[in-house]
């Protein structure tokens, strides 16, 4: 891997703690503060008066912002050093620490659940509790599918030998394989930026030595996801859900209809994406595009970038926008808020970390220099901002369902991708960038929507036919996967396998299609801010401070999206058409200038 400026990129968690030490306080101080709120407040939420329970909440925040200190340490520790027993060790620990402090705590919210109706609508009306109002509306439409206390207390207890145990492994085990390619092991991280390599060649090897890792761990890999289906199916049939993605979208704040809606919407148009990989298979002039050229760069989108020149780029794009959100965005490169070093037995991908109010996000990357990984900067930033604004509304209501939770990361994007865009005059280049926009934009909108759909066979099928096989897994994957690339793109036999690396499969079941939610919402408010200009930008920042302090749809209704519109989803898909649209134009322009030069 070439040397980028990022290998000494590493955070510093000296924010949370100083030491150990400290933190091993906190966590004896969180779990005695759980043991006295519980003496003083079970069984009694009912009776108190709007005052007396906004005293509660506020204790009870001030505790789970001291255990989620604690948890968010440990975590981050972990993230980058999966392969160090100490640090699995420290996090193991906090988790059950956690689950301890958590069995003192989870009456507040059943007692809450069960209070008649009539009642919380008149407490919630008094302006004491404003700061908590969402979040206890949100506790009462749970109530259908809240157990007893001492069944709950079990659930949470075994939560960290049960399901919480198989992610960490999952984890884990993707953090300690190798991949052989060229005589070099290669983590993951590091075989997966190969797919995005312009030597078509290197491409397949990658593809080829991703699949014989993977193969290496599959009995593994597909027992951890046949578990985890297996325990969610457990907890849906205790709760009383109806389906497997019910209570995905209860906790994401939309309905089953609006989903539904939007996988439809999607699905309808797969034929975006095969008109999309057809353009690009005539630009990269090959007579049949497979699974390993999806993202192919087309001319200068395999420019690399230092980390300087990306901390630039993605900073100056930020505060053209708005200045406030610059001086965040400089806080995390100043003050050591990013990991962005490539380091084995660190966790793949990329993710911001809220932690808790008190502290401030964490991001991490994995930074190998391409415009993706730039544009991955610009999305975590996003996610970075929003994380920081919304602090101020408390650890109730400060995050936001994970529907919304994708819209600042993706705005990020926009700013960057349209400030490169501008800038550039050169047709191929213009091309070359909008290529690699539309790519990321098929991966979160499509390919997003048809790994639901392969979430959907797989939840549906372990339910109905019990323990599923390797197999059966790769034939649920081919059978989606196929149906989105209508016969635009060959997918090799290798291919298969490769649903065993998804993290959020078995990290947040039924989480994918919030990108595709996010990414058509953005659209939509993009439109809005090229229609109004820099007028937009306060509102906008006031819908990231908002965070999640009401319902999705009345937070961007501010904005001017109606997001119960059931034509909005075709809205965002009309302009991802128009997107690619300009891109053929573009190519016709590009292509007739190199056949009259040729000639």
């Amino acid at each position: 891997m070439l040397m980028t400026g990022a290998e000494h990129v590493r955070w510093d968690l000296r924010d949370l703690y100083p030491d150990e030490t400290a933190l091993q306080q906190d966590l004896a101080q969180g779990l005695a503060q759980a043991e006295a709120f519980y003496a003083r407040y079970h069984s009694k939420i009912a009776s108190l008066d709007a005052e007396a329970l906004a005293e509660a909440l506020r204790q009870y925040e001030a505790i789970l912002d001291r255990l989620g200190r604690a948890y968010t340490y440990a975590y981050l520790n972990w993230a980058t050093q999966t392969e160090d027993p100490a640090c699995g060790a420290l996090l193991q620990q906090v988790r059950e620490a956690y689950a301890q402090a958590t069995k003192h705590l989870l009456f507040l919210e059943l007692e809450w659940a069960q209070l008649e109706a009539e009642r919380a609508q008149e407490l919630l009306a008094a302006e004491v509790l404003r700061p908590f109002r969402h979040y206890l509306e949100l506790q009462q439409r749970l109530r259908p599918h809240l157990l007893s206390e001492p069944e709950e207390k079990i659930l949470a207890e075994k939560r960290v030998t049960g399901r919480d145990a198989w992610v960490r492994f999952f984890d884990e085990l993707l953090g300690a394989m190798r991949f052989s390619l060229d005589g070099q092991l290669l983590t993951e991280q590091e075989v997966l930026a190969k797919l995005y390599d312009p030597d078509r060649e290197v491409r397949r090897q990658a593809a080829l030595a991703l699949t014989e890792g993977l193969k290496t761990r599959l009995r593994e890999l597909t027992y951890v996801f046949n578990i985890v289906l297996a325990d969610k199916a457990a907890e849906d049939r205790l709760r009383g859900y109806r389906s497997w993605i019910e209570s995905r979208n209860l906790a994401n704040e939309v309905s089953d209809e609006m989903v539904e809606a939007l996988i439809q919407a999607v699905t309808e148009r797969y034929e975006l994406v095969a008109r999309f990989y057809e353009l690009k298979r005539r630009l990269l002039g090959y007579a049949e595009l497979y699974d390993y050229d999806r993202y192919a760069p087309i001319g200068q989108a395999s420019t690399r970038y230092s980390w300087e020149e990306a901390r630039q780029l993605v900073q100056s794009a930020y505060d053209a926008f708005h200045p406030r959100l610059g001086r965040i965005v400089a806080e995390f490169f100043e003050r050591r808020w990013i990991d962005a070093a490539l380091v084995p037995g660190k966790r793949s991908g990329a993710f911001s970390h809220g932690a808790v109010p008190s502290a401030h996000p964490y991001i991490l990357l994995n930074y190998t220099g391409t415009i993706r990984d730039v544009q991955t900067l610009a999305h975590e930033l996003g996610h970075g901002v929003h994380q920081y604004l919304s602090r101020k509304q408390g650890v109730l209501q400060a995050d936001t369902p994970l529907t919304m939770a994708e819209t600042a990361s993706v705005f990020g994007e926009m700013l960057v991708f349209e400030r490169l865009m501008a800038a550039e005059t050169d047709a191929a280049n213009r091309l070359a960038m909008l290529m690699g926009k539309i790519d990321d934009t098929i991966a979160t909108v499509f390919r997003q929507v048809a790994m639901n759909r392969f979430e959907d066979r797989i939840h549906v099928a372990r339910r109905t036919q019990g323990e599923l096989p390797p197999e059966a897994f790769c034939a649920y994957w081919m059978e989606t996967q196929q149906a989105m690339f209508q016969g635009s793109v060959t997918l090799g036999e290798h291919y298969r396998y490769w649903w065993s690396y998804i993290p959020h499969f078995v990290h947040t079941p039924g989480y994918v299609y919030a990108y595709a939610f996010g990414e058509l919402l953005v659209l939509a408010l993009f439109a809005r801010y090229r229609e109004e200009g820099d007028t937009f930008a306060e509102r906008y920042l006031a819908l990231l401070e908002a965070g999640g302090s009401d319902w999705p749809h009345v937070l961007v209704g501010r904005l001017g999206v109606d997001l119960k519109d059931t034509t909005f989803w075709h809205q965002g898909l009309t302009a991802i058409e128009a997107l690619i649209e300009q891109a053929e134009a573009l190519a016709e322009q590009v292509l007739g200038s190199t056949n009259a030069q040729a000639a």
